[in-house]
């Protein structure tokens, strides 16, 4: 997963999942779950590279945090619930799939 669109297509892959763009501001999408509005995945565009923010399990963040340079305390949210993880190939696709479903999981 290395584009904007490839992330978009995968998290609306997800049961009940919806794009919206609640800051009038094409460059900040969120995928939310229908039923509650919570949101799961924020996904926008920061130094040359797609960022997607993700709720992770705090006993969980380290580990994704420590082993991936790539993924770092979210940014513009809870560092202590969320992680960014950089789209820029040094996370495998199945981890960044794995993460967007455990925040889809922590947010339904």
């Amino acid at each position: 997963m290395t584009d904007r669109k490839e992330a978009i297509a995968y998290c609306l892959t997800l049961k009940d999942a919806y794009e919206d763009y609640p800051f009038h501001d094409p460059n900040w999408c969120v995928i939310r779950h229908k039923k509650n509005r919570r949101v799961f995945a924020w996904i926008f565009d920061r130094e040359d590279h797609v960022w997607i923010n993700v709720k992770c399990d705090p006993q969980w963040r380290d580990f994704w945090r420590q082993t991936y340079p790539s993924v770092l305390p979210a940014y513009h949210l809870n560092k202590e619930h969320w992680n960014s993880i950089i789209l820029d190939e040094t996370v495998p696709e199945e981890e960044i799939r794995r993460m967007i479903l455990e925040s889809y999981d922590l947010t339904l």
